[in-house]
């Protein structure tokens, strides 16, 4: 995972969340908090091609959400705890706010 610095925080909470918009993708991370898959599983549990599965496998990478290993000729792939509880506390301190000031009224 890159280093967690004030600019790079904000990007990866940005690629998570746009990680997170695509149901095939939701469908890798929920397979995943079961278990380490290597890609062949992860194409044949979802019923999609390798190559249209490589493309979102690349995006859950980039966002932190998911590691990968090699292991001969496979990848495995499995969850990137440490993104999910940055995800988590990046929310809960919105969770945490229950009195939003009003705005101040706007000079003309």
């Amino acid at each position: 995972m890159p280093t967690s610095s004030s600019a790079t925080i904000p990007h990866l909470i940005a690629a998570s969340f746009h990680a997170l918009s695509d149901p095939l993708r939701i469908s890798v991370l929920e397979l995943l908090g079961k278990r380490e898959l290597c890609v062949c599983d992860l194409c044949e549990a979802l019923g999609v091609s390798q190559s249209k599965l490589s493309f979102h496998l690349k995006t859950l990478k980039e966002a932190a959400l998911v590691n990968s290993r090699q292991e001969g000729r496979w990848i495995y792939y499995s969850l990137n705890l440490p993104q999910f509880n940055i995800l988590e506390e990046y929310l809960a301190d919105f969770r945490h706010n229950q009195i939003i000031l009003s705005a101040r009224p706007c000079c003309d």
